[in-house]
């Protein structure tokens, strides 16, 4: 019997906010992951249960994001967007406070950078290694799984 736990991994994504991407990007970016050996924290997934109805239901969301960023094994950051989305933003700067461990995925073809080495903004980068960065960087779902990227050495503890 396999004992070894899997490692938890927050998705920071926009798309939770529409039902099309709902369905579409997000789900697929689930299952890759979860099938690769993750076990995916989807915000959007694991608020549900708020009352949208009640008082503070934002600020109660806001925490439970902030409380499972911080207990989650890493991040997945959805960059895209010029610039990308501002919520992402805010968790993916909490995970390179936390010393989390960061992987990128930008489909989005646009550049909006102010430096010539990296695709965005560089702070967005401050997380990965100075050295090869790009192995933690993905630009399709296909990509994900490949054994010499960072995300699946990471999952297989390396």
């Amino acid at each position: 019997m396999n004992t070894t736990k899997r490692k938890t991994l927050y998705l920071a994504n926009p798309y939770g906010f529409s039902a099309q991407q709902r369905q579409g990007p997000l789900r697929d970016l689930v299952d890759a992951l979860a099938s690769m050996g993750a076990e995916v924290w989807e915000p959007f997934e694991r608020s549900n249960q708020v009352d949208q109805t009640a008082p503070s239901w934002a600020y109660r969301i806001g925490q439970a994001d902030v409380r499972d960023v911080r207990e989650a094994d890493g991040l997945f950051a959805v960059v895209n967007g010029c610039p990308p989305d501002e919520g992402v933003m805010v968790e993916l700067g909490m995970a390179i406070a936390w010393k989390k461990p960061v992987f990128l995925f930008r489909d989005d073809f646009r550049r909006c950078t102010d430096s010539e080495g990296y695709p965005l903004n560089l702070m967005v980068f401050a997380g990965l290694p100075e050295t090869g960065w790009e192995a933690s960087w993905y630009t399709s779902i296909g990509e994900l799984a490949d054994p010499d990227k960072a995300l699946a050495r990471w999952l297989r503890g390396e």
